[in-house]
């Protein structure tokens, strides 16, 4: 084995050009149906709140016990909605002692940011 450390991409904040916008090729199958499971998880009105809270909280992640208070849903079921997000790919987690901790996955915004990025001029559009 190489000790040679390879470069993560997304962490210094630039985007991941990981798929053509939709406007410029289609979709293969297996992109759609990854992509399809994140847009997916965020189109629940309490994952994407869940998303947002999780994103904008000091540090860049939140403990599960700062993401119940904001909900009138059980403990149970933001813990639902966090599982969800997490296997679509869009948070990350930790388990510290009793708590569990969720941060925002950059890598998997810049896909679909990448995915949605309109043309500089829109063509056909009347």
């Amino acid at each position: 084995m190489s000790n040679l450390e390879l470069p993560v991409l997304g962490q210094d904040g630039t985007a991941v050009e990981c798929c053509s916008p939709m406007v410029r090729e289609p979709l293969g199958q297996e992109a759609a149906v990854d992509l399809a499971r994140m847009f997916k998880a965020l189109s629940d009105p309490v994952r994407l709140r869940l998303l947002s809270l999780i994103a904008s909280h000091e540090g860049g992640e939140a403990c599960v016990c700062d993401l119940t208070g904001p909900f009138d849903v059980s403990q149970p079921t933001i813990s639902h909605h966090l599982k969800v997000l997490r296997e679509a790919g869009l948070v990350g987690s930790e388990r510290r002692g009793t708590w569990v901790y969720y941060w925002v996955l950059p890598a998997a915004l810049a896909r679909l940011a990448a995915l949605l990025e309109a043309p500089a001029t829109a063509g056909g559009a009347g």
